[in-house]
């Protein structure tokens, strides 16, 4: 893979990462799009390593300070029970993972996969996001709350439904606010793509050429990858995910417009 290819990769996971417009969806596009092959999805989780620093970085406080202080001091508290529910809300993604991992190598690649997602999630997020939102925030929610979101992080297991798309929807269903929403799938996501990454790491070879290329895009998608946390927080004060779901409709149907013009083709390698 050519370095300027691995940074443009790595830029598109570090952006696309966190904010819900679907990062594999993107990932698998790109390269149709440029002309190249597709990388495969064991290299797009090892470079989601990038954002999973970016947001230990962003949330170290909270990850390092504050929630092992009060598993300790306060096991009892919302605070105390914070990481226990992230940890629940991680096993459904970690099942599906592993039943589907032939699908989510395969099938579920396909371009039309891919659009169909974007576009019937898009639908969705505008649907829900017209509802309004609550004003629950991440230390109000209960067991269940957390199953239910961690639910809905595991069908981003399909490139184009976005993890943080999914979950934040979730959320939002929950009652919660958009940035409350958004906090608390930045934190659910941590074990998941942690374990993704590691995990895909057997399946790639980093040896001779293979290796700086898997470097020089995780550390742009770290870079790239705080930047869009810092990026939506903000943006989720004062906005709706209006724009996300109409940016995923297009999107869906211009790539649906390529694939029946044959302009592309729906999986790598025709």
């Amino acid at each position: 893979m050519s370095l300027w290819f691995a940074v443009v990769l790595g830029l598109v996971e570090g952006l696309t990462e966190f904010i819900p417009i679907s990062s594999t969806a993107h990932l698998r596009i790109t390269p149709t799009l440029l002309g190249q092959p597709d990388p495969g999805a064991a290299f797009a989780a090892v470079i989601q390593l990038g954002p999973l620093v970016a947001v230990c970085a962003y949330f170290a406080k909270d990850l390092f300070v504050t929630l092992p202080r009060a598993m300790i001091k306060a096991p009892r508290s919302p605070e105390g029970r914070l990481p226990w529910m992230i940890a629940v809300g991680t096993i459904p993604v970690v099942a599906a993972g592993l039943l589907l991992k032939h699908q989510i190598e395969g099938d579920f690649r396909s371009l039309y996969v891919v659009a169909g997602a974007l576009v019937g999630v898009g639908l969705l997020m505008a649907y829900i996001d017209a509802r309004g939102a609550g004003q629950r925030g991440t230390f109000d929610l209960g067991w269940t709350d957390a199953i239910l979101i961690g639910m809905a992080q595991a069908c981003a297991l399909v490139p184009g439904v976005s993890r943080s798309g999914a979950t934040i929807c979730m959320a939002l269903v929950l009652g919660m606010s958009r940035k409350e929403s958004a906090r608390f799938s930045f934190l659910l996501g941590i074990p998941a793509i942690a374990g993704a990454g590691v995990f895909e790491l057997r399946e790639i070879h980093l040896g001779g050429d293979a290796l700086m290329p898997v470097i020089v895009g995780t550390l742009v998608a770290a870079v790239s990858g705080y930047l869009s946390i810092a990026w939506l927080l903000k943006f989720l004060g004062t906005h709706r995910l209006r724009s996300f779901a109409v940016y995923r409709v297009i999107a869906g149907l211009v790539l649906l417009a390529l694939l029946a013009s044959h302009v592309i083709a729906a999986t790598a390698g025709q």
